[in-house]
């Protein structure tokens, strides 16, 4: 087996290496966990349970503006269908309510529910998704009156995250977020309010100790939330270990580090393989990637450094997906660059910019930090006409207009990180024997090569380098003969 070839399934099919990524297997992977529209066989008189899982979810949307033009509330709408579809339902319809603040017992308003339910009944939807976060006294009266299920926008962000979650870590964060959110919404029903075995209502049959108040199906529930609530909460606070140790070390090694941060499906992940050639997951979906990707690249003058693909944000971005994933969203906050893409295919950009910087200032902070250096990036202005070009130039003077896919303005874009990420301040001239190549070696892995020349008796070199190097590098300084 060569270099250029590996096998799959122990057959003997060899595959090239360059035409199959990480990412094209991690989406051949996802997509295969999709069903099929159309294929399902459901007998008539299955359960409401059963008939939810056989089947897409067929689901109205319904807002309350508040504040804004009736276009920012559209637009919010508008997200909260690709939010939809994006976790595998079907949208059938979306509302919108104009109120000064929703309704505290049924969010739009008990007339509005009426119609609300009206339009259930026409389209045969399932399910309706409220965007934004519903109190749990208003989650009850909204599904005891609509007689179907109801799910809010948090609920729906923690679906599909728990659907992208990959890695151990990942899965631990959004089972945290979940839990978190289900906590103050638990409520029983018929035998679920029922007493456990205690005093008299178990018949006295438990004999001594057993016998007492008893604990409702409720409490029980509760009591092991809380308890799966404190594990994960060690368990990832386990595994960070690992990520501030990997972290630890790259700064041990002074090497500068970029973190790529933006809207979600701004184009991260296809800035980072751009930029790197990593082959990480591509899926026009949002919230594709959830567990950060860091490779190495170097400055085109040969300075190292690394790149961190992290999680999307979205707007009202649930705070328990903030706490969880706080271990994740601190690679943004410790880089010494924050590159922040932008979706310039959207029709508000400027309400994306500041739905992330909200949420990395939440971040920094809670961590008593000044925000890291930021340089905007534009993204997608292949997908943009003149006319829109000009007013996202207008909007963001100091940004750069690139397309990851089209490959347009990544050179400048690898020349303006190269301009602010921070650079070696020690020159050295020295002449490394050539029994000492590691020497070189790290040279031209940690610093900026001036010039280098080999000699008869070793390599010259005119390098920047950091501190800790240097002094490694004094004893060779060039002084007229070896020291």
């Amino acid at each position: 087996m060569t270099e250029n070839t590996f096998y799959l399934d122990d057959s003997d099919d060899r595959v090239n290496e360059d035409a199959v990524s990480t990412g094209d297997l991690a989406l051949a992977e996802r997509a295969a966990l999709r069903r099929v529209a159309g294929l399902s066989t459901e007998l008539e008189d299955v359960t409401e349970v059963e008939y939810r899982q056989l089947r897409l979810e067929r689901v109205v949307l319904v807002g309350v503006w508040t504040e804004g033009t009736a276009a920012e509330s559209e637009a919010s709408l508008a997200e909260l269908a690709l939010l939809a579809e994006t976790a595998g339902s079907e949208v059938l319809e979306g509302l919108v309510q104009r109120r000064d603040r929703p309704d505290p017992a049924t969010y739009i308003g008990s007339g509005k529910v009426a119609e609300l339910r009206d339009v259930v009944i026409a389209t045969g939807a399932d399910t309706v998704i409220c965007d934004g976060e519903l109190s749990p006294g208003q989650l009850r009266q909204l599904e005891e009156k609509l007689k179907v299920k109801v799910v809010d926008r948090t609920a729906l962000i923690l679906d599909i995250f728990a659907q992208h979650a990959s890695s151990k870590e990942g899965k631990a964060q959004v089972e945290l977020a979940q839990l978190q959110y289900l906590m103050p919404r638990l409520r029983g029903w018929g035998e679920s309010l029922s007493r456990q075995a205690g005093g008299r209502a178990g018949g006295g049959s438990g004999g001594v100790g057993l016998r007492g108040p008893g604990e409702t199906k409720l409490e029980t529930d509760r009591r092991r939330i809380r308890a799966r609530i404190s594990k994960l909460r060690r368990e990832i606070a386990a595994m960070s270990v690992i990520r501030v140790t990997k972290r630890g070390r790259r700064t041990a090694n002074e090497v500068p580090s970029v973190a790529i941060a933006g809207y979600t499906n701004a184009g991260k992940s296809s800035l980072l393989n751009a930029l790197t050639g990593a082959g990480v997951l591509v899926e026009d979906a949002l919230f594709a990637t959830l567990d950060p990707t860091t490779r190495r690249t170097a400055t085109p003058d040969g300075l190292p450094y690394t790149l961190t693909d992290t999680v999307g944000f979205v707007r009202h971005l649930p705070h328990q997906l903030v706490e969880a994933f706080r271990s994740t969203l601190e690679e943004v906050a410790d880089a010494d660059l924050l590159v922040h893409v932008v979706d310039g295919s959207d029709g508000m950009p400027e309400k994306q910019v500041t739905a992330v910087r909200e949420v990395i200032s939440e971040i920094t902070e809670r961590r008593d930090e000044p925000m890291p250096q930021e340089l905007l990036v534009i993204n997608k202005i292949d997908a943009v006409g003149d006319l829109g070009l000009a007013r996202l130039r207008h909007l963001f003077p100091q940004a750069l207009f690139v397309s990851a896919h089209g490959g347009q303005g990544i050179e400048e874009l690898r020349e303006r990180i190269a301009d602010l990420i921070p650079h070696p301040d020690v020159v050295v001239d020295a002449l490394v024997p050539y029994a000492r190549g590691e020497i070189v070696a790290r040279v031209h892995r940690e610093g900026e090569i001036i010039s280098e020349r080999h000699t008869e008796v070793g390599t010259q070199l005119s390098a920047r380098v950091r501190g800790d190097l240097a002094s490694v590098l004094e004893q060779f300084a060039t002084d007229g003969s070896l020291a």
